[in-house]
């Protein structure tokens, strides 16, 4: 076997070994799973004492089955027959006459979970992180290897069912507390701990009474009702299907040994082969793809010095400081410092549940009035108000306190870089590193470069966006970068929509009915009406696109949104109060007339070589923008619905509406 070593002891247990070939991570691959089953038929009939699967990676135990292999079926028949062998060989482990141990070093996660949950028990090496899940959801999907009617067994729908519908990993701790570890050891005892709970042979984890209770067939409609209620409210069935699904089939075979294995097959065989799936598969590997950008560097990035305590800087700050930068925060005045602070401290609280860590974490951001940790800084962030001048003035006092070979960064949303940088006697070592608001929820930032930038300062550049968890996206300077030009006209024609009567909540209703996280009249509250306004003055003057009256009017009166209470909505504790109905017609081509101008802006970043890769461009558009990621992306999107058809749909609601849907020459390069 290529992938699996085995030993069997003077005791008469069976250790075996899971180092997968030429891999960092142990997947489930067929060519894994092959040698599993041929090795399981080998030991099926031999008079072990026991069987205990352990990992050969220090990176954890087993990550998942190999996402790549599923872009390989596009046949429902031919996914539901590999499904079903995974279930039968884990089904020969289950059934095995011999006390059998997963032994859990790290992660396990999707297939690599529902493996260990296979065997009788489960020991887990202590840690704090969250090793153990079941994410499947996050592909469209669920778990097809049995774990839809293994995890409500072992720990009950109440436990359960929660894992498999968010995808979120939890902690070992919790995994014993709920049932689904049976033992918490150390890389010291890890394998006697194994050898007695072989040796002990108690029975094995079945899910409490009161979950045997819910889940008589009379009681599983109530309990129905109330799981997809709280889906409902997350995700929409005809966006994803998947967590639906998963009610469903606990619904109708109440985690079932007899059918529920072969209900899941089918689910999992169906669901594999739809759009949703294949584009959220697609996401994944443009995650990865997001996080290949840029070169190995040798500099390392240590303290972090942050000019700019508005809530752009000093949340910077904060989250620089909880992924382990040391880091300072400057503004005129510690008054001005202080909100970010406090901030900060309630970022802290709610990431950071050790005491100790969240101590330390306090201690890596300091308020600095003065500057002094310019000179210290291997990375200087200026995050100060959208002034050319302002800005300039600034980069030449940095420039003569920050260390030789420190990087510069700006963190402007709309100002080109070629017109920053003019006052630095080393340009090409300028970038932009630009964040999103909220800055600990979106999970993108644009790495902005000038056609002369330094390599090794976008290299420095990326190797930081990445070293704190987010995904950088490579854009050349120019007006609105990529996120914020491909948010302007969308956003601009809901104010349109709204000045013509169409009423708002009908507006937003639409986009949320595409996939969008939230509709436009409610995203240009939550920005800041302000914000909306300056950006439209900016990316209006480029592309000769006229600011909206409204929102001139609206600053006027210091409507801002919902940092104000009152904008387009009303706001009560963060959550805008929409009106149940308004008054106005809702013209049959609204979700075109919003969603057509983003995907013809996408076209117009990429001719114009904001972006040089339309997969990179659809993924900084998915964790930018929150584009539906169910729907791959604007291009992606364009693809799939017809690139001609998309085009003339732009050239009927040009000819209706007007030049501003003009399709953009780009769409003949795709």
């Amino acid at each position: 076997m290529e992938n699996w070593t085995s030993e069997t002891d003077g005791d008469g247990i069976a250790w075996l070994r899971l180092d997968k070939a030429d891999s960092k991570v142990n997947v489930l691959s067929s060519d894994v799973l092959l040698e599993l089953g041929s090795f399981i038929d080998s030991i099926a009939t031999k008079p072990l004492k026991g069987l205990v699967i352990y990992s050969g990676k220090s990176t954890g135990f087993v990550m998942g089955a190999d996402i790549s292999e599923f872009t390989t079926i596009d046949d429902p028949e031919r996914a539901y027959e590999v499904t079903r062998l995974g279930q039968e060989l884990f089904n020969r482990i289950e059934a095995l006459d011999y006390p059998t141990v997963a032994a859990l070093n790290g992660f396990a996660l999707g297939g690599g979970l529902e493996l260990a949950m296979a065997f009788d028990y489960r020991l887990a090496l202590a840690s704090k992180k969250r090793v153990l899940g079941l994410p499947e959801v996050k592909l469209g999907l669920h778990p097809g290897f049995g774990g839809t009617v293994r995890i409500i067994q072992i720990c009950g729908v109440r436990q359960g069912m929660p894992i498999m519908l968010t995808g979120a990993p939890i902690t070992v701790d919790k995994a014993r507390r709920i049932g689904l570890v049976d033992r918490i050891a150390t890389e010291d005892n890890w394998r006697q701990a194994s050898k007695e709970l072989i040796a002990a042979a108690t029975p094995k984890q079945t899910a409490p009474l009161v979950d045997k209770i819910m889940n008589i067939g009379l009681l599983r409609p109530l309990v129905k009702s109330m799981l997809i209620k709280q889906v409902a409210s997350k995700a929409r069935k005809d966006h994803y299907p998947a967590p639906y699904a998963m009610i469903d089939l606990w619904s109708r075979f109440g985690a079932s040994t007899e059918k529920g294995y072969e209900g899941e097959a089918r689910s999992f065989a169906k669901l594999m082969c739809s759009s949703t799936s294949r584009n959220l598969v697609r996401v994944f590997f443009l995650q990865s793809k997001l996080k290949g950008q840029g070169n190995k560097t040798e500099k390392k990035i240590e303290h972090v010095h942050v000019v700019g305590a508005g809530v752009m800087g000093g949340d910077i700050a904060a989250w620089c400081a909880l992924r382990g930068h040391s880091v300072t925060l400057q503004d005129r005045e510690e008054k001005y410092v202080e909100p970010a602070m406090a901030r900060a401290k309630k970022l802290f609280e709610k990431r950071v549940r050790d005491e100790d860590e969240r101590a330390a974490t306090s201690a890596r951001l300091l308020s600095d009035v003065n500057g002094d940790g310019v000179a210290k800084a291997d990375l200087v962030i200026e995050a100060i108000f959208e002034n050319l001048e302002a800005k300039q003035t600034l980069y030449k006092s940095l420039a003569q306190k920050m260390k030789p070979d420190a990087l510069l960064a700006t963190n402007t949303s709309s100002i080109r870089l070629e017109d920053l940088r003019t006052v630095l006697d080393k340009p090409e070592k300028f970038v932009g590193i630009h964040f999103f608001n909220p800055v600990a929820l979106m999970p993108l930032v644009e790495v902005i470069r000038c056609g002369d930038t330094d390599q090794g300062a976008l290299d420095q550049g990326f190797a930081f966006v990445k070293g704190i968890g987010k995904f950088p996206l490579e854009c050349l300077s120019s007006p609105g970068f990529v996120v914020n030009r491909i948010l302007a006209p969308y956003m601009a024609e809901a104010m349109y929509l709204a000045e013509s009567g169409v009423p708002l909540v009908a507006i937003d209703k639409a986009a949320e009915k595409f996939g969008m996280p939230m509709g436009p009249i409610e995203l240009i509250d939550s920005v800041g009406i302000d914000v909306a306004l300056h950006v439209s003055k900016v990316l209006g003057a480029a592309s000769n696109r006229p600011v909206p009256a409204v929102l001139e009017e609206m600053v006027e009166k210091g409507h801002l949104g919902r940092k104000s209470g009152h904008g387009f909505y009303e706001w009560q504790d963060g959550k805008a109060v929409k009106p149940t109905a308004q008054a106005g017609n809702v013209p049959d081509d609204l979700e075109d007339r919003l969603i057509l101008p983003m995907v013809n802006e996408a076209v117009a970043c990429l001719a114009d070589g904001v972006v040089t890769d339309s997969d990179l461009l659809d993924a900084g558009v998915i964790f930018g923008t929150g584009f539906a990621p169910f729907r791959g992306g604007p291009v992606n999107y364009a693809r799939e619905r017809g690139l001609d058809a998309v085009r003339n749909s732009l050239e009927k609601l040009s000819s209706i509406h007007g030049d501003r849907f003009n399709p953009h020459p780009g769409w003949s390069d795709l």
